[in-house]
C-alpha cells in the first residue's frame, strides 16, 4: 500500500523518511497554501464588484470566507497533486496546533483526493514519537479548524477595517491587529505610569557587625526603627511620591549621616532571633511561553530567536513540539526523567513521588506535553554533540526537565533585631541551604536584576537573644525611589500570558510585528513604546475601546 505522507516543513523530510516504514512518501506543504487574499489581484474576478471582497470576508452572509490559492502556492499544489498520483492514502502530518489543524483541512480542500485521508499528530521526531502517531490516526479535527478559521476572519475583520482609520487620522502605513495592538497598549500604560511616577527620596543606614571585636564572620543589618518608631523604605511610597503609610519616620540626610557617626560607639546586642525553614519545589517543565522567558534572562535571546533554535531542535528530533501550553510531561518522559536523576545525582535527589503540573492559565489547552528531551534517552546536549545556540538551549530545556523531578530544596531562614544603644533597631537576614535537592541542577532565573539567586548560601553567624555584638561600622546611604520597569520581552509576554491574550504559536510573532512596525524599539532589552504608539494607543482607547481591552481580547 503507498501512502503520500504531507507535513509543514521541508526540514522535517529528511528524518520522517528514516523512521517511516517502506511505502511512505513525504512531501512538504511549506506552510499555508491557502489563505484570504492578500491584496486586490488576487481577488477572483466573479467577487470584485462585491463591496465585501476587500476584506475577503462576506459580512452580509455568516462571514463567509474566500479563500484563494496564493500565486506563490501554485508550483507547491501542483507538486503535491503530483505526488498523490497512484497513491492508496493521504497522510495529513502538519503540527498538532490549531494552526496546523487548519493548514491540514486546506490541503485536503485543495488537493480533493479520490483516497482515504487520515491525520497523523506526532510531538517528537523520534522513532517511538512516529510509529506511535502511525498507531494513533484519526480524522481532520473540525473543531480545532473552526477555531483558527475563527480567530483569522476576526484578524482579517479588526486588521482591514482599523488599519484604514490609522491611515487618514495618523500616518499611512500603520496597522492595528486583535493582539498586536492590545499589546502595543501594554507597553504604552507601563509608559505613561513611569511619565506619571513622581520619585521620592529617603535615607536609611547599613550596619556591618560581627559576633567580636575581631570582625570574624560579619554580616550587614539594616535600619529599621528610630526611637521606636518605624523608619520609610521605598515600598512605603505611592506612585506619587507620597507615603502610604501613616506614622512612619522619613529619615533626613542629616540625621543618617549624624546616626552614622555616633552609633558604632554605642553598645550593640541582639534582642531577637527568629529562624524557619523552608522548602522550594522545582519550576514546572517549559511551555512556550516559559521557555521564552528564561532564554530570554539566561541566553539574551528575543523570543523570535528562541523559536528559531526550539524549531531546528524539534526538526532535528532533540526536543518535543515547541509550541504548547501544557507543563505536564509523559508517563515515559516522567520515568526517564526520574531515571536520569538517579543515576546521575543519587536516589536523595529523587522527589519520593513523581511529579506532575498542570496548567494555571485558564485558557490552556494542553493539547500537548510540555517541551522536553525527545525519546526516553534524557542524553545532555554534551552525550548529543549539540553546541552554540542549540546546545545551550537544550540544555536549559534538559535541565528545567530533569529538575521538575528532583526533590525539594530545603533552606534555613533567620532574622536578627539588632538593638543599638537604645537609639536605633536594626534587622539581619541569613539563608542557608540546607539540602540543595533541585538547586544541584537548576534555578529559575528572575525579571528582577537585583534579585539574589536562591541557591546561594548567605549565613548569619549563630547568635543568641541578649549576646552582645561588635559594630565596625555604619554607612548612611541616600536613595530614591524609582518608576515600574520598562517591559522586556520576558516580562511582556509572561503579562500576556497571565491575562490570557495571545497563544504559545502567537507571542514571537506578536512581539516581532510591534517591533518590526515601529510601535516599539528595543532599548537595551527592554521595550520602549514610540509617538506613534502613543498616538494609536490614544485613538484606539478612544474610538475603538473593545478592540484594545484586554479582557475582550482574551
Amino acid at each position: 500500500m503507498k501512502r503520500l505522507v504531507v507535513v509543514e516543513s521541508p526540514t522535517k523530510i529528511k528524518k520522517l523518511r528514516e523512521y517511516l516504514p517502506a511505502g511512505y512518501t513525504v512531501e512538504a506543504s511549506r506552510g499555508h497554501v491557502r489563505d484570504l487574499p492578500s491584496n486586490a489581484t488576487e481577488i477572483p474576478e466573479r467577487h470584485k464588484d462585491s463591496a465585501w471582497a476587500r476584506l475577503g470576508v462576506d459580512v452580509e452572509h455568516d462571514f463567509e470566507p474566500l479563500y484563494i490559492v496564493p500565486a506563490d502556492k501554485r508550483a507547491v499544489v501542483k507538486h503535491l497533486k503530483d505526488a498523490m498520483k497512484g497513491m492508496d492514502e493521504l497522510i495529513i502530518a502538519t503540527d498538532g496546533d490549531r494552526e496546523g489543524e487548519s493548514i491540514g483541512w486546506h490541503l485536503v480542500e485543495v488537493l480533493a483526493p479520490k483516497i482515504p485521508v487520515r491525520r497523523m499528530v506526532f510531538t517528537e521526531i523520534t522513532k517511538e514519537g512516529i510509529q506511535g502517531a502511525l498507531a494513533r490516526m484519526r480524522d481532520v479535527d473540525q473543531d480545532l479548524v473552526e477555531a483558527q478559521e475563527t480567530r483569522r476572519i476576526l484578524d482579517r475583520l479588526v486588521g482591514y477595517t482599523v488599519s484604514p482609520v490609522l491611515w487618514r487620522k495618523i500616518s499611512r502605513g500603520l496597522s492595528a491587529g486583535r493582539v498586536q495592538s492590545v499589546a502595543v497598549r501594554l507597553v504604552v500604560e507601563r509608559e505613561l505610569e513611569r511619565l506619571a511616577f513622581v520619585p521620592a527620596g529617603y535615607w536609611g543606614l547599613t550596619a556591618t557587625t560581627s559576633k567580636d571585636d575581631r570582625g570574624a564572620a560579619t554580616f550587614t543589618a539594616a535600619l529599621t526603627h528610630v526611637g521606636g518608631q518605624a523608619v520609610a523604605t521605598g515600598r512605603d511610597f505611592g506612585p506619587d511620591g507620597v507615603l502610604t503609610r501613616p506614622n512612619l519616620l522619613l529619615v533626613s540626610e542629616a540625621q543618617a549621616r549624624d546616626l552614622a557617626e555616633r552609633l558604632p560607639g554605642v553598645p550593640w546586642r541582639v534582642t531577637g532571633v527568629e529562624a524557619r525553614e523552608q522548602k522550594r519545589s522545582p519550576a514546572p517543565p517549559f511551555i512556550t511561553s516559559t521557555l521564552q522567558q528564561e532564554a530570554a534572562r539566561k541566553m539574551g535571546l528575543s523570543a523570535k530567536q528562541a523559536m528559531r533554535v526550539a524549531q531546528s531542535l524539534y526538526e532535528g528530533g532533540y526536543i518535543t513540539y515547541m509550541r504548547t501550553d501544557s507543563p505536564a510531561l509523559s508517563d515515559e518522559a516522567v520515568a526517564a526523567a526520574r531515571k536520569s536523576v538517579e543515576s546521575r545525582y543519587g536516589r536523595e535527589f529523587l522527589s519520593p513521588s513523581p511529579r506532575q503540573f498542570a496548567a494555571k492559565n485558564k485558557g490552556a489547552q494542553e493539547a500537548h506535553e510540555a517541551i522536553r528531551p525527545a525519546g526516553t534517552a534524557m542524553k545532555t546536549a554534551k552525550e548529543l554533540g549539540l553546541d552554540g545556540a542549540d546546545g545551550r538551549l537544550y540544555d536549559l530545556i534538559w535541565t528545567r526537565t530533569v529538575a521538575s523531578q528532583m526533590a525539594d530544596a530545603r533552606l534555613r531562614l533567620v532574622a536578627a533585631t539588632l538593638d543599638a544603644g537604645g537609639e536605633a533597631t536594626f534587622r539581619a537576614t541569613g539563608r542557608t541551604v540546607l539540602f540543595p535537592g533541585f538547586f544541584r541542577v537548576y534555578v529559575e532565573g528572575s525579571d528582577d536584576p537585583d534579585a539574589a539567586l536562591e541557591e546561594k548560601d548567605q549565613p548569619l553567624p549563630e547568635l543568641r537573644e541578649g549576646e552582645a555584638i561588635a559594630c565596625h561600622g555604619v554607612d548612611a546611604e541616600g536613595h530614591e525611589t524609582k518608576p515600574p520597569a520598562r517591559f522586556t520581552e520576558s516580562s511582556l509576554i509572561k503579562l500576556l500570558e497571565s491575562e490570557g491574550v495571545g497563544r504559545p504559536s502567537t507571542y514571537a510573532a506578536i512581539l516581532d510585528t510591534i517591533q518590526a512596525r515601529g510601535y516599539v524599539r528595543n532599548e537595551r532589552k527592554t521595550l520602549v513604546p514610540t509617538f506613534t504608539a502613543l498616538a494609536v494607543t490614544g485613538l484606539m482607547e478612544q474610538q475603538f475601546g473593545d478592540l484594545v481591552d484586554v479582557g475582550f481580547t482574551a
